[in-house]
Parts: structure tokens; sequence; C-alpha cells
């Protein structure tokens, strides 16, 4: 997914300025298609050139007042061809189980300390999502935008529930290794 893509769902859902679409990336979209503030300005510079966004109609024109943009038809129909091209499944790729492919060949480096890292960052993040669910999806969905959204915050429920489960049965592990590394050099 390209960033470019990300912003003009957000655009679609209402017109920002950089700063608005920033901390819109921070609480929600954030979560799942990470950008800079400085990304996003560039990406606005571009899309603006390329007729996808353009200045909203009501924007004041007063030196030094935020852009707000929103979407232009060109934009809708860059999304729509977007989101109806199929995509291949990503594997997933993650630097921490290159890290500890590693330390296993090397034998003698105990990444617990990231492990507990990482289980903290997914426990958190977890937390997270169920106060959002909590907050935002208390009763029975009404409206397909509300179904889709509740489902796009399951999955990062789920995917956060497995990370830290996986973390838990890692730290445990590397702690039994630990252990008998421990017994065995007394």
């Amino acid at each position: 997914m390209s960033l470019r893509c990300a912003i003009l769902t957000a655009l679609m859902e209402r017109p920002s300025t950089g700063k608005e679409l920033t901390r819109r990336f921070d609480s929600s979209i954030g979560y799942f298609w990470h950008a800079t503030h400085q990304q996003i300005y560039r990406e606005l510079g571009s899309m603006t050139d390329d007729d996808l966004v353009q200045p909203h109609a009501s924007q004041v024109k007063g030196r030094g007042a935020p852009r707000a943009y929103e979407i232009t038809e060109t934009g809708v129909q860059y999304l729509r061809g977007w989101v109806t091209t199929g995509q291949e499944p990503v594997p997933l790729r993650d630097p921490l189980l290159v890290r500890l492919r590693a330390a296993a060949v090397l034998g003698d480096i105990d990444l617990s300390d990231d492990i507990q890292q990482h289980l903290d960052y997914h426990r958190s993040l977890l937390e997270t999502y169920r106060d959002i669910e909590d907050r935002d999806f208390n009763g029975p969905a009404t409206t397909r935008r509300e179904r889709l959204q509740h489902l796009i915050l399951q999955a990062g429920i789920d995917i956060e529930l497995s990370w830290a489960e996986w973390c838990a049965k890692a730290a445990e592990q590397l702690a039994i290794d630990r252990a008998e590394r421990h017994r065995r050099s007394s």
C-alpha cells in the first residue's frame, strides 16, 4: 500500500490540513500505516501536482493560514482503481525474528530484554486497541462503514494478541535456556 492511498482514504472521510492528517495518522491510520509529518506534506505536494487533491473549496486564502486539502474526482478514481486491484498477500518481515534466528546460530547471545520490550509493546498496543473498541464499538454496528472499521480494529486486536502470546512463549523459552546454561556452567 502506498502512503498516497492512505492519504486519499483519509481525505475521503473529510478534508484536512497536513497537520490534521498527521494527527489522524498518529491516532488511527498510523496503527497500520505509519507516516511522518514530512512524508505526509511531501506526498500532499506530489498529489496536488498529479491533480489527486486540491485546496478545500472553503479554504481561507490568507497568508500563513494552514492549507486544507480535499480529494478530487481524479483522486477518487485513483483510489477506486487501487482498492479494486487485487494484491498478493505480503509475508511477515520482522527483524526481531531474524535477530532471534541469528542469536540461535551464534549461541551465546541472550535476547531476553528485547523479547520483553516487544512483549510490553504488544501488550500496550493490545490494551489501546481494546480501549478503542470499548469506546467506539460498544453497541451493534449499524452501518457498513462501522462494521468494516470494527473489522479493521479486530484485526489489530488479533494481531497484537498473537504477538503478545508469542513474545510470552519466547520469554519463557529464553528463561529456560538461560537456566540450563547457568546449570551447565556451575
